[in-house]
Order: C-alpha cells, then structure tokens, then sequence
C-alpha cells in the first residue's frame, strides 16, 4: 500500500481547488481505509468551495465515492477487506442521539460530513467511519453508482418527504442530475412528473425522458397553475430563490414544497399565502439508509444518471464548469 496518494483540496475558504499529494493514514478505531474506484462530483461540492467560513482548510473535497476496504482499524464489526463500500455526505454520527434513534440519523446534531468537516473521498484513498458506508453490488460500474452515493439517496428521499401517492402530481425545479433521477424514480413509482428548467436543451431532455410537461422555469408557477390547476408537490433541486418562488406558485392548495438545493441567500415568501391555502414547505437531506440501499437496487435495474468521466487531474476544472451550469449530468471522478 503506498504511503502517499493525490488529493482534490480546497486551499482555503473561497480558495483553489488543486491536485497535491497527501498521506495514506492508517485507519483508527471503527475506521476503514478505502482504495477509491470512482468519486462523483456533486453540486454541494460546489457549494462549499464558495463559503466564507469552513470548519478546516486544506480540505479533499468529495462526498459520492466507491471503493474497496484496504485497511480496517479495531472495532470494526461486518466489513473486512476487499469488500466494495460506498461513501456518502453522512460520515460520522453520534449513535446515540433521538435522531439515531427514530431513523432519522442524518440531522443527528452532532454529526460530521464526508468532503466538509471531514476529508472526502476525491482521493486515491480515503479514511471513513465504518458505521457509515453501505455495501456496493459486486457488479455495478462504480463510475455509474457513485451518484447514487448523494444524487440518487437524495432524489429518493425529496419523493419520499413529498408523500404524494400513485397518479399524483409533481413539479421537479432543476434537471440537473437529481432532477434527472428524481424523474426516472417518479415515473417507476406511477407519478406524472413535470419539469421546470431555465435550459431549454434540459426541457427538451426531459421530454424524450417522460415527463408529461416541460416548462421554462420564468412564470412556470403560473404555467402549471393554468395547465394543471396546480400540482401535488413541488421538489425545487436548484439553489435559486427565484426556482423556490415559483414552485410555492405552482403548488395546489395544501400542496407541499420540498427545498433540496443549497444556498446561502434568504428566500422571501408570501405568509398569507402559505397560510390561507395550506401550503406545508419542509426541506430534505439525503435520505434514510432504506432509501439507500432502494436506490442501489434501483441502479441495478437501470435507474441511474448520465454520467461524464474525467481524471482527477481534471477535478477543479469540472468544479469551475458545474458551478457554471455547463454539465447536464453527474460528472464522476475515475482513479
């Protein structure tokens, strides 16, 4: 096993993001070191590149990896090496929590984020918690499930927090590479989906992939309220206020909006309006490990996103271009 490996770190708050050597460690405790196969790149990567304040810098970046267990530190119970791990936003909970204890792990108060608080998987080889990772089919491409790691668990759990039942309508804001997923699971799940997206090539892509309307996302509040009197639920996977505004427009009396995309900006809403017809917006993080491991099976049976890959190498390069809007899919690490 080589002492030394090459890292995407962000430098500094709002700094570069560059390819530098880092050392291998040793696994600690209930740790695993994992041999990274793939790592995709994901928007909340993005979003932390751009904040003011982190809570460590030099960081690896990266939270939707898959690899195989190289190392495992004491403690570890039901892994061992060479079993193929997959690696999520989620690294480190307390266990003990109410949060923990309701199935609700992801909001434990306590927790630590892969590719945040944590180092991440954009690496040759990661340190992980092994309460965290979740098992990865023997067969599957790792350049085509690591979305699944955070796009995928994330999609799923945005349907289910919507708990809209068969027939029922959803507005999907942003076709990005959620968007993209959270169609394909809506549609297996007898849903009619719409898709409201600034592109019109997405509109377009969203259309030939089933939804039964496509609408510029300017006005699309008003659109579907006129076409379709409303939908069920609105999921808004964009980090634009303006994306947010308009699908609490779309929304029929005590629909529900589901807020997934990250932002640091404040969105400003009608009280009244939320009020007088029942309107219920919640937000939505990552998933339950069910939806997870529904997801993995999901992928098998071909639900899973279009995907690029690249080199590390070329890492801060597709960050750049993923903030910009230039990637319609999931952009994936290969190592």
């Amino acid at each position: 096993m080589p002492r030394s490996t090459h890292a995407a770190l962000l430098t500094a708050p709002r700094g570069a993001v560059e390819i530098r050597p880092v050392d291998v460690l040793d696994p600690g405790p209930r740790e695993v070191l994992v041999s990274m196969e793939a790592c995709g790149v994901c928007h909340s990567d993005v979003f932390v590149t751009g904040l003011a304040k982190l809570p460590r810098t030099p960081l690896t970046l990266g939270h939707e990896g898959i690899g195989r267990i190289e190392a495992v530190g004491p403690d570890v119970v039901d892994l061992r090496t060479g079993d193929r791990v997959g690696i999520t936003f989620l690294g480190w909970t307390c266990g003990e929590c109410i949060y923990r204890r309701s199935g609700r792990e992801r909001f434990c108060p306590k927790q630590k984020n892969t590719g945040y608080t944590l180092d991440g998987a954009m690496a040759g080889y990661a340190i992980v918690d092994a309460r965290q990772v979740i098992q990865v089919p023997e067969d599957a491409d790792a350049t085509t499930v690591a979305p699944l790691c955070c796009a995928g668990w994330t999609a799923y759990g945005a349907l289910r927090e919507a708990a809209v039942g068969t027939n029922g309508t959803i507005a999907v804001y942003g076709y990005g590479g959620l968007g993209q997923l959270a169609l394909q699971y809506g549609l297996a799940q007898g849903l009619k989906i719409a898709v409201a997206d600034v592109s019109e090539m997405k509109l377009e892509r969203a259309r030939a992939a089933g939804a039964f309307l496509a609408a510029p996302a300017q006005d699309s509040g008003r659109t579907l309220q006129k076409q379709l009197g409303g939908v069920d639920a609105a999921i808004v996977f964009t980090s634009s206020t303006e994306a947010m505004e308009q699908a609490i427009k779309s929304v029929k009396r005590t629909g529900t909006v589901i807020l997934v995309g990250l932002t640091t900006r404040d969105l400003a809403i009608s009280i009244t309006e939320v009020i007088l017809k029942g309107i219920r917006i919640a937000g939505s993080f990552l998933g339950t490990r069910e939806d997870l491991q529904t997801v993995f099976r999901l992928g098998a049976q071909g639900i899973r996103p279009a995907t690029e890959t690249f080199s590390l190498d070329e890492a801060p390069e597709i960050l750049l271009k993923l903030g910009r809007g230039e990637i319609a899919g999931r952009a994936v690490i290969s190592f």
